[in-house]
């Protein structure tokens, strides 16, 4: 396929949401609404998946792996918030297909290590889980090669990166995904407050949904 040609029509987009986060989070939701609204009225929608991630990564990605091993990788997408990021990276490598991330993590190994213990979810505090070191030890599991070097193929990659990220370093995010589509902003934050405005569309037309 020609580099300028649009990537075709998806047939599943899987949201990967982040750490204690979960598919009520605010970017899940908007992407899932915004989706909605560009195919309202088609004959064949993309089919939204969005699971509740367990804890331990072996598990999230067995999820993962089971829930898209219908999709044809050429139409097959992912959106990935920042530990959802690493994880549709991996995804993405894997299955070869492309991904958009946000404010994605690089090294939740080394960043996470302070979180081990009985945790809650940002949007349910009373749903608790134990996050542990066998947790951790699982993620290096998902480490693509070094993670100073650029993931080995940048094309099929949209990364958006807020120079505030108040939660990850931008300069590690932009270095890794070097050479990848990229929307490097100013403000946003870790949660991109801006998401819906700025960057959702972009987000669904890279992976291959357009208005008509």
């Amino acid at each position: 396929m020609p580099a300028h040609a649009p990537p075709p029509r998806p047939s599943h987009l899987l949201y990967l949401h982040g750490f204690r986060s979960s598919p009520a989070s605010a970017k899940a939701r908007l992407t899932l609404q915004r989706l909605q609204e560009l195919q309202r009225g088609e004959a064949s929608p993309v089919r939204w998946l969005c699971p509740q991630l367990p804890p331990s990564p072996r598990e999230a990605m067995e999820c993962c792996l089971a829930l898209v091993r219908e999709a044809a990788p050429s139409r097959l997408v992912l959106v990935g918030s920042s530990l959802g990021g690493f994880y549709a990276t991996w995804l993405a490598e894997t299955l070869e297909c492309r991904a958009a991330l946000l404010n994605p993590a690089v090294d939740p190994a080394r960043d996470l290590r302070a979180q081990i213990g009985e945790l809650g979810s940002w949007h349910d505090p009373s749903l608790r889980f134990r996050f542990t070191a066998e947790h951790v030890r699982e993620l290096h599991a998902y480490e693509l090669g070094d993670l100073r070097a650029a993931v080995p193929h940048p094309e099929r990659y949209l990364a958006v990166i807020a120079r505030d990220d108040e939660v990850l370093d931008w300069r590690e995010m932009s270095q890794r995904y070097r050479g990848a589509e990229m929307r490097l902003v100013d403000h946003g934050g870790h949660a991109l407050d801006d998401y819906a405005q700025t960057h959702c569309d972009a987000v669904l037309a890279f992976l291959g949904v357009r208005a008509n």
